[in-house]
């Protein structure tokens, strides 16, 4: 099945959030969130716009370490709204992520993230 626009542009847009660039500015982290974006950490914690804008630029301009990515693929759940899912892992921890994308204006913003830890099998 092929992507659509709205799968391709919300996946772009997630891509460019991952980035530790942009994850380093609150400016660039404001510009891909939506005004009412709600979140669930993989460690179960919730978070609204502000906490987690302040959090990401706090851990990336310490850190800058890329975010690894695979398996990320979307769904046009309605006009405008995007659901991603994929798998990362970050300082050794993997998680399944989920993400609602919906286009404001003309751009797409985060409205939904959640992150649930997972072990990876290993030599499959």
């Amino acid at each position: 099945m092929a992507e659509t626009p709205a799968v391709v542009a919300a996946i772009e847009a997630e891509l460019r959030l991952l980035d530790p660039v942009v994850r380093s500015s609150a400016e660039l982290i404001g510009e891909l969130l939506h005004q009412d974006f709600t979140g669930v950490s993989v460690t179960g914690r919730t978070w609204d716009r502000e906490a987690i804008v302040a959090t990401l630029t706090a851990e990336y301009v310490s850190s800058g370490r890329p975010i690894t990515t695979s398996g990320m693929k979307g769904v046009e759940l309605a006009p405008r709204v995007v659901l991603l899912t994929f798998e990362t892992e970050y300082k050794g921890i993997w998680a399944h992520r989920s993400s609602v994308w919906t286009r404001t204006g003309e751009r797409w913003l985060l409205h939904f993230h959640q992150g649930t830890v997972f072990t990876p099998e290993r030599g499959t």
